[in-house]
């Protein structure tokens, strides 16, 4: 700890050379040039959804059922390599198994009813939203009474809770040439393998419904898109690898020597360290803007109020999304850098309540306040261009 913070304040006072070099380079390429505006942002959840399967049936879902088909969005959003394609495949999956309910079973887990559940089903020692069973070794009773988790183990991958095996949705070789229905049992696995393809139109009318083009609310255009409530807060750089050199408030502006005041909160650290999102949202802007240098921000809702959380000074090429992608807290989302208005690698993090453009508020205390977490690297979840379903 005491070599990572003096490492930090000794690149902080040998900056002005390094920032000359780091500029230097803002004309390269940037590293989210293959990151687009997505099509997996969500909006808002309505109170129902009505559609019809292939066979013709009426399915009516509410806001909870709906709510879950969010988060499986969410998470397949956030999966590199998933896109709409697989999130459609997941949806079928679970509309089929559980009609889009978190399941308990309390025949074979008593234990299972003491987690959030919306009813109690009896399939053998399955659970959840997709019925997966922890003997199969998908994961602990908790785990699976966890939507988030149980839509991570569906999509599998490298990235996936218990890769290789059992097998996810980006462990079957060639899913994406699959007939959806084929894809959704290649993972279930099912006694019924032909029932998953009756439930595809309900699927895509449900991502239909769910996701929107991302707006920001400004220049005149759509609303800006709600933004569910985040499931964590965590720290934006890893545990060890920062100190605090300049708080949120009135100071000497330390390159004109004048008293000014300062919107955010700055945490010095080597340039490159990985910087994280500290909550759930949606990426509303991310690309070089004058002092603030390299500056991504994100929109998020934290206890039922929308805040932006603003991240500057990174270098171009240190910027690892994209406007209009959606990212989850940990999320690693760039790196430190020393563009702009700045005099060494360091964060600038800014909070402001009321979303882009709001009133700054001190953002350490703020990450205080609500509890957030720390993390380390190997923690955190990996810069992926997940909008528009590519890597």
């Amino acid at each position: 700890m005491k070599k990572a913070a003096a490492l930090a304040l000794a690149l902080l006072f040998l900056a002005p050379s390094s920032a000359l070099l780091g500029v230097a380079t803002l004309g390269s390429t940037s590293a989210t040039a293959a990151c687009t505006p997505g099509s997996l942002a969500l909006g808002p959840i309505p109170d129902s959804l009505t559609a019809t399967t292939r066979n013709g049936e009426t399915v009516t879902l509410n806001r909870a059922q709906l709510t879950h088909a969010a988060t499986i969005i969410r998470v397949g959003g956030q999966t590199s390599g998933v896109g709409r394609p697989g999130v459609v495949i997941a949806l079928m999956a679970a509309l089929t198994e559980s009609s889009l309910r978190m399941l308990a079973n309390t025949g074979a887990y008593p234990e299972s009813a003491d987690y959030p559940n919306d009813g109690n089903g009896a399939d053998h020692d399955s659970l959840g939203l997709f019925q997966m069973r922890p003997a199969a070794g998908w994961g602990t009773v908790a785990e699976l009474m966890d939507s988030a988790y149980q839509a991570r183990a569906f999509y599998g991958g490298p990235t996936g809770p218990n890769y290789p095996s059992p097998r996810g949705l980006l462990d079957i070789p060639g899913w994406q040439s699959l007939d959806p229905g084929e894809a959704a049992q290649a993972v279930e696995v099912s006694a019924y393998p032909d029932r998953y393809q009756n439930y595809q139109p309900v699927a895509e009318a449900i991502l239909t419904a769910l996701t929107r083009s991302a707006s920001t609310g400004s220049g005149g255009g759509d609303a800006a898109p709600v933004v569910p409530e985040t499931t964590r807060l965590v720290f934006p750089l890893p545990e060890g690898s920062w100190v605090r050199t300049s708080p949120f408030g009135w100071r000497t502006d330390p390159m004109t020597r004048e008293r000014a005041f300062h919107s955010g909160s700055d945490f010095a650290a080597a340039d490159g360290t990985p910087i994280y999102a500290v909550a759930d949202g949606l990426v509303v802007h991310a690309e070089y803007t004058g002092t603030y240098g390299g500056l991504v921000i994100i929109e998020h809702t934290v206890a039922g109020e929308r805040v932006a959380s603003y991240y500057a000074h990174m270098w171009e090429t240190g910027i690892h999304v994209a406007e209009g992608q959606t990212v989850t807290a940990g999320q690693h989302i760039g790196d430190v850098g020393s563009s702009g208005k700045s005099t060494g690698p360091h964060l600038h993090l800014e909070i402001r309540v009321g979303g882009q453009g709001g009133e700054a508020i001190d953002s350490d205390a703020w990450l205080t306040e609500h509890g957030a977490e720390g993390t380390t690297a190997g923690e955190a979840a990996p810069a992926l261009c997940t909008a528009g379903g590519g890597a």
